[in-house]
């Protein structure tokens, strides 16, 4: 007998790091992404998502800030493709200038989207984790 698989059943599978020093950020992230059934963690800047990569953590999905203290989302995102992670990495930022924007999306992101992070942007995000 077949099942229909939705949303949510698809999504349970997902993995996400939520990359961002703004605890209200985090806490909308993470909130949008259990809405959706997705599992998730926290790092509070670039160097702490990198951390948790050499600790051998991976995730399906990579939501990435570009201002952030320590290590920026720029920085953050180049040391892990370098590093060879091959998670999706969507950045999340408030920057809507061009050039800023282009550098991070040349960093290594597969998707970006200017905050705040609505449903139907993270959807958008989640159909590239599925296609990857």
């Amino acid at each position: 007998m077949l099942r229909n698989t939705n949303a949510n059943e698809a999504a349970a599978k997902i993995t996400a790091l939520v990359v961002d020093d703004s605890r209200i950020n985090q806490r909308l992230h993470r909130k949008l992404l259990e809405n959706l059934g997705i599992e998730n963690q926290v790092a509070g800047n670039g160097k702490e998502a990198v951390d948790v990569h050499c600790s051998g953590k991976q995730f399906d999905l990579i939501l990435m800030d570009m201002d952030m203290p320590i290590m920026n989302g720029i920085e953050a995102t180049r040391t892990l493709r370098a590093m060879g992670i091959r998670s999706t990495i969507a950045g999340v930022s408030s920057h809507s200038h061009f050039e800023t924007v282009q550098e991070f999306v040349k960093a290594g992101l597969d998707d970006y989207q200017e905050k705040p992070l609505t449903i139907s942007k993270l959807v958008s995000i989640l159909q590239k984790v599925n296609s990857n």
